[in-house]
């Protein structure tokens, strides 16, 4: 068993929805009952294209998938809940990001983890302390230390009724 974080987000189609149908899916990965879900947040979107707000959480769970096959696991409940890939940060129905998978470092070419941008983000580490307030990333970073008083006040917490 694996344990692996996932950041979710959302900002069409009714965001809340999109996440709570993730969460669902997610669990049907999850062995041993393991999932645990961070509250929701708003955040602003990245780049320059103009769009809604996001609506953010992360996941964690123990799997027995290779990172390969979560990774096409991920992409098919995406793909479910009406994921299209028009353009870089554009608006989307369903972003599942693998963020952490055990302690691994994996450099290929439709994978990497850690997540290339998890440490500069605050709807990733904000959420991801919520459910694991003590993890050390892979780079032996203790996460306690990238959230800034900056990234808290980037955020809006929507709640834990999910």
């Amino acid at each position: 068993m694996t344990q692996v974080f996932v950041a979710l987000g959302a900002n069409l189609e009714d965001p809340k929805t999109q996440l709570d149908n993730a969460v669902a899916a997610l669990s049907a990965l999850a062995e041993h009952q393991s999932l645990k879900v961070s509250p929701y947040y708003g955040s602003a979107p990245m780049g320059d294209v103009v769009q809604p707000d996001y609506l953010n959480a992360v996941a964690s769970f123990e799997t027995s998938l290779a990172p390969i096959a979560l990774l096409d696991a991920l992409q098919e409940i995406e793909n479910t809940q009406g994921r299209v890939r028009k353009e870089r940060w554009g608006p989307r129905t369903l972003d599942l990001d693998l963020l952490l998978y055990g302690d691994a470092i994996i450099d290929e070419p439709r994978l990497k983890v850690p997540h290339y941008g998890m440490k500069e983000r605050s709807f990733v580490l904000v959420p991801l302390a919520a459910i694991a307030p003590d993890l050390v990333l892979p780079c032996k970073t203790p996460l306690r230390s990238l959230i800034s008083e900056k990234f808290l006040a980037e955020l809006q917490l929507l709640g834990n009724d999910h």
